[in-house]
Parts: C-alpha cells; sequence; structure tokens
C-alpha cells in the first residue's frame, strides 16, 4: 500500500541544488550545495567529466566551502552541531581524508576568507575574547596575525597576484555600515576608504572583489551615498574612484566577468531581480534574458555565458544560463509549484510599505498568515519558498511584510529601525493587517503572525504589544529576552546590537525593555509557538527559556520545541517536522 505524500511536503522533500561556484583556474570543476541525502551538504562536479561526489556527510548539515584557486581542495566550515563555530577543513577535489586547513587556529566564528594561487589564505575569525582577528597563513608557516579589533569585521578580498588584502571593517562601531582597508600581507596599511560624516557613519562600502588580472589592482566596491547601493571601481594603488553611471532604481550589485573587461549587474528592485552585462570600455548596458522572478544567485564563466539560479513564487528553482539550457539538476522528485504573488503597496506610518500576497483557491476573508523575515537586513522576493506554499495548500492567505529595516528599498528605509528596534516594524505590519483587512482578503478572526529569527523576533514582540490583533503566534529561533540574548549571542550581533539600539543594556537600559519581547509577557493573548535551536549563537536558548519560563508561570497557552541544531536546520525531515507541528498548532487553536 503507497503512501501519498501531500504537495507541501513533497517541495521540501524534492532535492535541490545550488549555484555551482567554479574554481578561477579550473572552471571545469564545481562545487554546489544539494539537498539530495536529505541533509544539505556539499558536492564536487566535475563537468569534464559529469562526475558528482558528496564531500561532506555530517548529521547536521554542511553549507559553508568553496574551492582553491587551482580546483585541487574543497575547503569547507565544520561546526559543531549548527553552533557555527569551528574550523576550516579541507579535502582533495577527488577524494580523500579531510584535514585541518588551517593549523594552530582556534576555533572561531567566521569572519571572511580568501585564498591564493601560491596557497596562502586570509582567514577572518571572530571570537567573544578577541573580537576580529585576521590571520594569513603561507604553505610550510604558521599563521600570523595582521588584524584585531574589539568591533565587527572580516575579509573582503585577496588581489589576483596574492599581494594586496581587502579588510571591511567596523572601527567606527556602526556595524550596519562597514569601511574598507588595503593592506600589504604583514597587515600595513596601503589605503582606506571611510564614508564616515562628522564621526556618525551614514554610509555603508562592500567590497565586491578585485579585477580578476594579475596585477591590476582595481577594486570594485560599492557604495550607498546616493541612498541605494551602486557599484563603483576604485583603483588602490591611485585612489582613483570611477562611476559607472548604471541608472537603476533599487539596489545594483555587480561581480567582473573572468577577463576583467566586463561586470555582471545584478539589480534588486520591488522585490524581483534582473542580470545585465556592462561593458566596461563602452560603458553599454546590455540586459540578459532571464525570467520574471528572482535571481538568487549569479555567476560569468569563462566562455562568457552566465549560470544564475532562478525562482519565482509559483515556480521551484532552477539553475539556468544563458544559452537557455538548464545547467543542472536534482535528482528524483519534482517539487509541484506554487502560486504567484501579487504586490500591495500600501501607506504606512513611515512611507509607502510593499508587502507580497499568495492566496489560495476561493474567496476571501480567509484565515491569513503573516510570515515575517528575519534579518533584519534582508526582504522578502518573488521566490520560491517551501513554508509560504504550505500554507496556501491549507487554505490560507500569506502576507509577506517587506517593512522598515528591510534591504531592497534604499539606505533611509532600511536604516530607519534604529533606537526603536522592533517597535518601528510593527507598525508596519499593523497597516498592512489593515490593509489585508480592509480590502476583504484576511479574517480578523484568524490572523497569525509568523516568522524566523528576527521574524521571530518581531512575532514574540507583536504577541505582547498588539495583543488584540493577532489569534495565534508562531516564533521560530526568536529573541525572546533581549537583554539575555545580547549576554549570550556571538559578539558581532551584539556590535549590530549596538548600533541598533545606540549602545549596549548597560547604557540604554530603556530602550532594551521597550523592545524587548519579555517585557510584555503579560499582556500575551493568544496561543504561542516557540520553535528553537539547542546550539543556536544567534538566538540562544537561556533567553527563550526565559520567556518561556514567564509564559509558563503566568498560564499562558504556548508550546516549546526544542531541536538539536543551530540558528534553524539543514535537516529536510527536521524541517517538515517543525511546519508539521506549526500546522497542529494553529488548526487546534485557530480551527482546520
Amino acid at each position: 500500500m503507497s503512501i501519498s505524500i501531500p504537495d507541501w511536503e513533497k517541495r521540501f522533500r524534492a532535492p535541490r541544488v545550488g549555484l555551482p561556484e567554479w574554481a578561477q583556474d579550473a572552471p571545469e570543476r564545481s562545487l554546489f550545495v544539494s539537498n539530495a541525502t536529505g541533509t544539505f551538504e556539499l558536492y564536487a562536479w566535475d563537468r569534464t567529466t559529469g562526475e558528482q561526489r558528496q564531500v561532506t556527510d555530517r548529521p547536521k548539515g554542511t553549507s559553508d566551502g568553496t574551492l582553491t584557486p587551482d580546483g585541487e581542495w574543497v575547503w569547507w566550515f565544520a561546526d559543531t552541531d549548527g553552533d557555527e563555530f569551528g574550523v576550516w577543513q579541507r579535502q582533495p577535489f577527488g577524494g580523500g581524508p579531510d584535514e585541518v586547513a588551517v593549523p594552530g587556529l582556534p576555533a572561531s566564528y567566521p569572519a571572511g576568507l580568501a585564498l591564493g594561487r601560491d596557497g596562502t589564505a586570509v582567514v577572518g575569525r571572530s571570537t567573544d575574547e578577541d573580537g576580529t582577528t585576521i590571520h594569513v597563513a603561507r604553505p610550510g608557516s604558521e599563521p600570523v596575525e595582521i588584524y584585531r579589533h574589539a568591533e565587527s569585521g572580516g575579509v573582503g578580498d585577496l588581489s589576483e597576484d596574492g599581494t594586496l588584502i581587502v579588510i571591511e571593517h567596523t572601527e567606527h562601531g556602526d556595524a550596519m555600515h562597514s569601511s574598507l582597508r588595503v593592506v600589504l600581507l604583514d597587515g600595513s596599511t596601503v589605503t582606506e576608504l571611510d564614508d564616515s560624516r562628522g564621526g556618525t557613519v551614514e554610509l555603508g562600502l562592500e567590497c565586491l572583489g578585485f579585477a580578476p588580472v594579475a596585477g591590476d589592482t582595481r577594486l570594485l566596491a560599492a557604495h550607498q551615498r546616493r541612498g541605494r547601493w551602486e557599484p563603483f571601481i576604485w583603483d588602490v594603488a591611485t585612489g582613483e574612484e570611477t562611476a559607472l553611471g548604471i541608472d537603476l532604481p533599487g539596489d545594483v550589485g555587480a561581480e567582473w566577468y573572468p577577463d576583467g573587461s566586463a561586470l555582471l549587474v545584478a539589480h534588486s528592485y520591488r522585490a524581483r531581480s534582473e542580470l545585465f552585462r556592462y561593458e566596461l570600455g563602452s560603458r553599454e548596458l546590455t540586459q540578459l534574458d532571464t525570467p520574471a522572478g528572482s535571481v538568487s544567485g549569479a555567476t560569468a564563466r569563462p566562455d562568457g555565458t552566465v549560470e544564475f539560479l532562478w525562482s519565482s513564487a509559483a515556480l521551484p528553482q532552477v539553475v539556468r544560463s544563458t544559452t537557455g539550457e538548464t545547467v543542472l539538476e536534482a535528482p528524483g522528485l519534482a517539487a509541484p509549484d506554487s502560486v504567484p504573488v501579487e504586490d500591495a503597496w500600501v501607506k504606512g506610518p513611515g512611507g509607502t510599505v510593499h508587502a507580497l500576497v499568495q492566496k489560495p483557491e476561493g474567496t476571501g476573508p480567509f484565515p491569513t498568515v503573516f510570515e515575517i523575515h528575519g534579518g533584519p537586513a534582508w526582504h522578502d522576493s518573488d521566490a520560491f519558498a517551501a513554508g509560504p506554499a504550505a500554507w496556501v495548500d491549507h487554505g490560507f492567505a500569506v502576507v509577506r511584510v517587506n517593512y522598515r529595516g528591510s534591504t531592497g528599498y534604499g539606505r533611509d528605509w532600511t536604516d530607519a529601525l534604529k533606537h526603536r528596534v522592533g517597535l518601528i516594524e510593527l507598525e508596519d505590519i499593523a497597516a498592512v493587517r489593515e490593509w489585508a483587512i480592509d480590502s476583504g482578503l484576511a479574517d480578523p478572526a484568524k490572523l497569525v503572525l509568523a516568522g524566523g529569527s528576527w521574524g521571530g523576533f518581531l512575532t514574540l514582540l507583536g504577541m505582547g504589544t498588539q495583543p488584540e490583533a493577532w489569534a495565534v503566534g508562531l516564533a521560530a529561533v526568536p529573541v525572546a529576552d533581549y537583554v539575555a540574548a545580547y549576554e549570550d549571542e556571538m559578539e558581532a550581533l551584539k556590535a549590530l546590537d549596538r548600533t541598533l539600539f545606540g549602545g549596549s543594556p548597560q547604557e540604554v537600559p530603556e530602550r532594551f525593555e521597550a523592545s524587548s519581547p519579555i517585557t510584555y509577557v503579560g499582556k500575551v493573548r493568544a496561543p504561542v509557538y516557540i520553535s528553537a535551536g539547542l546550539n543556536d549563537p544567534r538566538c540562544p536558548i537561556r533567553q527563550i527559556d526565559n520567556y518561556a519560563g514567564q509564559l509558563e508561570e503566568l498560564g499562558k497557552v504556548h508550546e516549546v520545541y526544542r531541536y538539536d541544531a543551530g540558528h534553524g536546520s539543514l535537516v529536510v525531515d527536521e524541517r517538515i517536522k517543525q511546519l508539521r507541528l506549526e500546522l497542529a498548532f494553529v488548526e487546534r487553536h485557530l480551527g482546520g
């Protein structure tokens, strides 16, 4: 007797593949991530023979890896059960035993990595004790520390000839806006680019990579000087900056074509994205043929073609090429389609809020899940997502809100949530909620507030500050007790919190109190479901236990599911289990 698997579960179980990375000097060798075994792991792919080989095999999965320029080695980051704290390991491309990639470097959180042709490795590390450190390891030599600072930072890139290193740093104390420093391998400064103004950083810079030509000192970078992300070229030897004059709305990113003559431009606007080729000589911008939807990654190949990972809310992701071919297909079960998104533009207290809406068959008002994204520096897009699709299958409308704090709508929108952290985002969510009710989309008695990470934080904060608005709350890996979270989280996130709040809990206690879900736990009315990773370094378990303990003492209806992983899971069965528990919780408290 065969067992029928529902479509929502098939979307999770269907094997997926990520965008293949290729080795710079051996482009026939690639590395990609796949969940073909039921757990996300790294795979080596020899394009000449077609052979694919699983590189990593760990119970909790592996997602962070890269190839050396010659394609001889796969580097991958080995943490413990998803805690993000570990060391780089390496394995021969063709297979063999793993070995510690940089002997002598203790475990840490990763803070960037750059690998040179001669075997040099530039390794960024972050620990609670040391802050950010950067080390240069040459073959046959002990790693040498070349940078140390208490604030967050990391490795940007290593020049093609292996002589220059870019460090992205926030020594000014604003973890949301980096500055760029170029140093030699001994750590001595060559030049610096800093968009600070009057001692207060208002603009950020981002390293996009050195020109892929030996001896070329051009660095591709991005700035926010006109209120959005735009690429430019900075010659680190002369200091000359070259504006590209790419006149597109929204955020613009770029990377080099392999010969350094052109740029692959990625344009993100209104939750969709598209690709262009920009000729550096003629300054001509030519749009590449990509379907409507979202490109979540792209790379230019040596033959001039571009490979990209594409999906839409209705159609599952696929690795495509500008040749029109599918580059890499996952074996086995195909993910069923879902329904497309519709755009909603809602007047909010801080400007127009963009929301993406998916609806089931029939006419409203529907029970509605407000699925709130994490980050907060992120945004929902017209891209395939198994979670929202599952709720639609069960008769729910799904609304995703790109609240203030989201990327993709300009620097001012992203930076707007400072000091009134969480409360500002919830104002935007409330505006969209009222629109959803007034438009006839949402049943006001059956509204679910849900989200993971920052979205989980907003869920718990919303359950306490907007208790009459929500019928159920579903919070995954959330911040629940902000002071305790600050005490236990990784150092880089402490720096981000100081930027968002304008100081530490000791310096601005009233702001942390106003933005902490545990402050309002006594006002919670609706049933609350929480899922949490026992090894999570971003939203640690102790502060969730504090919040759950308060719910228990107050007799609030709630459930807490704790699982053995970090900030989410790379195991497909675990993801399915979590969503099944959420569906069951909502059914019990909201009705089928």
